[in-house]
């Protein structure tokens, strides 16, 4: 077994597998059974070898989301009732349910998991509502294989659109439109080697266990404290944002343009731009598939009379949701909550600044706000990392 984007002979593989597929692409040609057999292997060298179980496991679950969204496909071509939409969406996530609630009840890991299991769920999920919503037309099978099992972002994304990769698969670029994607390709992987195997390295490898052992020693706010706060967010930045370069580089070699997930985050002038350029694959994905969907539930329903309180409703639920999906544990939960209610401050500060347009703006007010925000994101990655549940346990 080998993880992804984990060391230079990952690298090496993918340099050697790949020439065939891109002197095709060049060419004007897809190899497509020798694609597939590249995929098998990855596919294998990824989940098998020691890890055996993961290797049943993907298998399994390969079958059920297949035959899920095979099945509400042509119910959904007859028929469109909720109760059966809501069941499919459930039985699309049972198997993501019991991997993350497993440890807490059992203490052991789900024998079901394996990893990636997070974002092939997003995707049979996104499946499943696109279905509902009439988006997608038609059901290929085997390109939903191929969607789901896109190996280099099968791990940790980015979350494609199955519209999107459908497009690109079905009309790649050829020859001379083909070269500018490579040329982005091997620049992606380039930057990614630095900010992956130079930076976070080096910051993962000495700043962050160093400033930990201060802060654990002084057992409460501190300088020492700070600075690990400062030094965990930079290594969470470069190492995810490294590894999502790895991914995209690697699909834009296939011919798929992938999204990318980081866009300058830390410049952000207020919380709800950080999220729109931070790991921006599963922010648009909870933003369409959960909040969006829950917002337009609640105004429906007129659960509540203002929008605002539905708003806000909306930004509690998805940060929840998405502070239980990292983890069970309470700093995984409050991590959750504080971005929740800091969204509706921030969306309360935006309102105000709507309807007071003779606020100051100029050059300082944005540095103060950019400030204000870089801070915010990381005393929530401090709550995120769980050196407080080590400092008060």
């Amino acid at each position: 077994m080998i993880l992804p984007y984990d060391g230079p002979s990952y690298f090496i593989i993918i340099a050697v597998l790949f020439l065939p597929i891109i002197i095709g692409l060049l060419r004007g040609k897809r190899y497509l059974i020798y694609q597939n057999l590249v995929t098998v292997l990855f596919l294998f060298l990824t989940f098998g070898g020691k890890s055996w179980h993961q290797g049943v496991s993907i298998i399994v679950y390969i079958i059920w989301q297949w035959a899920l969204v095979y099945g509400y496909f042509h119910y959904r071509q007859k028929k469109n009732a909720t109760n059966i939409f809501v069941g499919a969406v459930i039985l699309a996530i049972i198997p993501l349910a019991i991997v993350k609630i497993a440890p807490l009840a059992s203490g052991h890991n789900s024998i079901i998991g394996f990893l990636g299991v997070s974002y092939l769920t997003f995707k049979s999920v996104q499946m499943v509502m696109e279905i509902r919503d009439g988006l997608i037309k038609e059901f290929h099978p085997m390109m939903f294989l191929q969607f789901l099992l896109f190996f280099p972002t099968i791990s940790s994304g980015p979350i494609d659109r199955y519209r999107r990769f459908e497009k690109d698969f079905n009309q790649p670029a050829y020859g001379e439109a083909y070269i500018p994607l490579l040329s982005k390709a091997i620049w992606m992987i380039m930057l990614g080697s630095v900010y992956k195997f130079i930076i976070a390295h080096y910051i993962g490898t000495f700043a962050v266990p160093y400033t930990e052992g201060l802060a654990l020693g002084t057992k409460g706010f501190s300088v020492s404290l700070l600075l690990y706060m400062y030094s965990y967010s930079m290594y969470l930045f470069f190492d995810f944002a490294g590894y999502s370069l790895f991914a995209v580089g690697t699909s834009y070699l296939l011919g798929i343009e992938t999204p990318v997930n980081f866009n300058k985050p830390f410049i952000s002038p207020n919380l709800k731009e950080f999220w729109n350029r931070w790991h921006m694959s599963l922010s648009f994905w909870f933003r369409d598939y959960v909040f969006m969907r829950l917002v337009f539930t609640l105004m429906k329903k007129k659960v509540f009379k203002s929008r605002i309180t539905v708003s806000n409703i909306g930004y509690l639920a998805l940060f929840l949701l998405m502070g239980i999906w990292h983890g069970l544990t309470w700093y995984y939960i409050v991590y959750g909550l504080f971005h929740g209610v800091a969204m509706c401050i921030n969306d309360a500060w935006l309102r105000y600044k709507k309807k007071h347009k003779n606020l100051p703006s100029n050059w300082a007010t944005n540095a103060l706000a950019i400030f204000i925000t870089f801070n915010t994101v990381c005393f929530s990655f401090l709550i995120f990392s769980g050196i407080l549940d080590k400092m008060f346990r």
